[in-house]
């Protein structure tokens, strides 16, 4: 039976509460229910909406069977990565790069936590949350929404104070940029913002075979940026215009670059846009939130997230299996998943990219290109072992990477 805690000035109560129903939100909810000893516990899922759209495409790295390995949509066991002067091909074993469509990841979890009778579900805009009493933890907490609020013995919430893949104008994106002004300027933040669209092609295009990861022969816009292309079959692809800068595009400008990339690299072939997709990543070392039990950060505000990359789904899957273990075994909930070593080299990375000692195109063209692609990805999804850290770091040049890492040692000391 469920072991809710009592309630509280006649409010519903409820173990778990998740608050936010995306990436991280359902990941959680997904051990949850797979958990023998949890699945009977009573949780709340609140969302503003739980008619989801295919709002975003997650890609990692993996060498085994993924917990969601029905789902991937794609897979690769190539890349590419093409800069000036540079185009090299890559095999990526033993890993493959997969693919996962956010729409398909919604239905599956959801589908299978609405038949569950312990799982609830608030559709609406989340205005609060709080501890109920500070001293003593144990009390719980209270999220508030429009209409409504409830209790809960653990609050676990994904929920940034932005929402940037809603956005469809530079002038919208402004309150969000508002966070970057309000945090600590001596850490670096940027975003990793972009727009990609799937295209249809009237004739075979595509080598559906390989994944060009990073094209760099784009506009830089005075910062990173790289076309990502993801091809499903030989006449359709993901096609992606992803920048790290300090401020995100409007539409039309992600739109012009995606249409000359396209009409340059398939001079007089017609397509169709069957799905596009636009969002932004916060890069950063900086905490979005504060922690203070029972009210526990996921996902990007709980710094799932890889700061030097923005990759994002597999360490949310770490996060959100190490809360679940840590639920079971009745131990203080922690939700840090990147540690300190790689912690460390994405600090650099981010402080090089951040104040333009070197330009982005280079670093990842270096890397690449000194190393073999297994060998990056461990190191990109911190399972590198020192010696190949350091195999990866003589990649740059000492007198930009030895800087760069002092001023990052004394910025923690």
């Amino acid at each position: 039976m469920s072991s809710a805690i009592p309630s509280h000035n006649n409010l519903a109560s409820y173990d778990y509460i998740i608050a936010g129903a995306g990436g991280a939100g359902l990941s959680l909810l997904h051990y949850l229910m797979q958990s023998s000893s949890l699945v009977t516990k009573s949780i709340l899922v609140i969302d503003k909406s739980f008619q989801k759209t295919n709002d975003r495409t997650w890609c990692f790295w993996d060498e085994n069977i993924s917990a969601f390995e029905n789902l991937v949509k794609h897979r690769w066991d190539a890349i590419s990565i093409h800069a000036q002067g540079f185009d090299k091909e890559l095999p990526t074993a033993p890993f493959s790069y997969k693919m996962i469509q956010g729409i398909d990841f919604y239905n599956a979890v959801l589908s299978i936590a609405k038949t569950k009778s312990n799982i609830h579900f608030q559709e609406a805009t989340i205005l609060d949350i709080t501890v109920i009493d500070s001293i003593n933890p144990s009390k719980g907490a209270k999220v508030e929404w429009e209409g409504g609020s409830a209790m809960g013995g653990y609050i676990f919430s994904s929920l940034l104070p932005f929402q940037m893949n809603q956005l469809n104008t530079a002038a919208a994106y402004s309150s969000s940029l508002q966070l970057r002004n309000s945090l600590n300027k001596n850490a670096p933040f940027l975003w990793q913002h972009f727009k990609g669209r799937v295209v249809q092609f009237d004739t075979p295009v595509f080598n559906k075979s390989i994944a060009k990861l990073m094209d760099f022969k784009v506009p830089q816009q005075g910062a990173t940026a790289f076309m990502y292309q993801l091809p499903l079959n030989d006449k359709e692809a993901l096609v992606e215009y992803t920048i790290f800068s300090e401020k995100v595009l409007s539409i039309a400008e992600y739109d012009k670059v995606l249409d000359a990339y396209l009409a340059k690299s398939f001079p007089g072939a017609t397509y169709t846009i069957t799905h596009d997709e636009i969002g932004a990543i916060p890069m950063t070392q900086i905490e979005l939130a504060s922690t203070q039990a029972p009210i526990y950060t996921i996902g990007a505000l709980g710094a799932a997230i890889k700061a030097s990359t923005g990759y994002a789904f597999q360490f949310i899957q770490e996060q959100c299996k190490n809360i679940v273990t840590q639920l079971e075994k009745g131990l203080p909930i922690q939700t840090k998943v990147h540690n300190t070593r790689h912690q460390f080299y994405d600090a650099v990375l981010l402080d090089i990219l951040f104040h333009h000692k070197m330009e982005g195109a280079e670093i990842f063209k270096r890397i690449f290109a000194k190393n073999e692609a297994a060998t990056v990805f461990k190191f990109l999804s911190n399972t590198s072992t020192i010696m190949e850290d350091i195999q990866i770091m003589r990649s740059l040049p000492t007198n930009i990477f030895l800087p760069a890492a002092i001023k990052v040692l004394l910025r923690r000391a």
